[in-house]
């Protein structure tokens, strides 16, 4: 790769506003993409451990956390959290007075996150809240407002949440007794989206080129900064749940630089993790499950990416959207 360039340029494009994003300014500055780029660590690392212990990375080394954990009270995580809180089988489907226990453990995972934020680090959680009957009465388990309230204690900022609605083949599904009141429920059809950050703003040096080469679209911004997304369902992948990519595609671009670490501590089946390396980060997972982790260290071994063919699939993606 040819040396840089001068810092020809730079002090011109730091807040220019893109409304097609910044694929021009890939193109014109892209040895200086290039070598800024390079000098950040994109080793891709997935560690086989609990993520409510304690992670081997240096404080205040991520800058993005973009994580789904599992659900308490969703029935195809009962036996996972009857395990690790050493309860007997069947204990969920009878007892709903765990749920407080259950994010006290999930908690701890919260707490290492709020650890390896960087000040002015972003942390996405993507949770639903589960409806169930137990004991023969149907309730809501609202989980979304546990995670808030843990990583609020643990002194992260709460930003507006992000509401996922799913599409469904049933749009007038609802649950309950027909068209008489009052025993009919609404239908669960949104996941909250959590954002908190640690601290004040994040500080970026000015005429940061790896920045100007992050921006999003006129278009984009307005679609990813409304409330509410429609984005489809992943299908399930034996057994596991598998996280759209559109999903951590979107938070990724939004809350973080080009270079730098995106975390996700439930890595699951790696949807997360493949994202951030295709967006010119580094991705680093954590997932107890060996069945899962091999995989993925098959899919990204220890080893940087190829910078031009991570910055021409950025290119083609930001070709691909264009402004009103």
């Amino acid at each position: 790769m040819p040396a840089a360039r001068s810092s020809q340029g730079l002090a011109t494009s730091r807040a220019r506003h893109l409304p097609e994003g910044p694929g021009e300014l890939l193109r014109d500055r892209r040895e200086e993409v290039y070598a800024a780029l390079s000098e950040k660590n994109l080793v891709p690392r997935v560690l086989l451990q609990d993520s409510g212990t304690r992670v081997p990375l240096p404080d205040a080394s991520v800058q993005l956390v973009v994580t789904s954990p599992p659900y308490p009270y969703v029935e195809m995580w009962d036996g996972l959290f009857e395990a690790a809180l050493g309860m007997s089988p069947g204990t969920m489907s009878r007892d709903p007075s765990r749920l407080s226990e259950i994010h006290r453990h999930l908690a701890r995972t919260w707490r290492e996150c709020a650890r390896l934020l960087q000040p002015g680090g972003i942390l996405c959680v993507n949770i639903g809240d589960a409806t169930r009957s137990v004991a023969g009465e149907f309730r809501l388990f609202p989980n979304h407002a546990h995670v808030v309230q843990t990583c609020e204690e643990l002194g992260l900022v709460s930003l507006v949440p992000i509401l996922w609605k799913k599409p469904t083949n049933k749009p007038n599904s609802f649950l309950g007794s027909g068209f008489a009141p009052p025993n009919a429920y609404v239908t669960l059809d949104c996941e909250s989206i959590l954002v908190f950050r640690k601290g004040g703003r994040r500080t970026i040096p000015p005429h940061d080129v790896l920045r100007a080469a992050s921006q999003f679209s006129k278009v984009e911004r307005d679609t990813w900064f409304s409330q509410v997304w429609t984005v489809r369902a992943a299908r399930q992948d034996d057994g596991h749940a598998t996280f759209p990519e559109e999903i951590p595609r979107r938070l990724i671009r939004m809350f973080s630089l080009l270079g730098d670490t995106v975390l996700d501590p439930f890595a699951g089946t790696g949807s997360t993790l493949r994202v951030a390396r295709r967006l010119g980060r580094r991705p680093v997972g954590i997932e107890c499950d060996p069945a899962l982790v091999e995989p993925l260290r098959k899919e990204l071994p220890e080893r940087p990416p190829d910078l031009d063919e991570v910055l021409d699939a950025l290119l083609s993606q930001y070709a691909a959207v264009r402004g009103p």
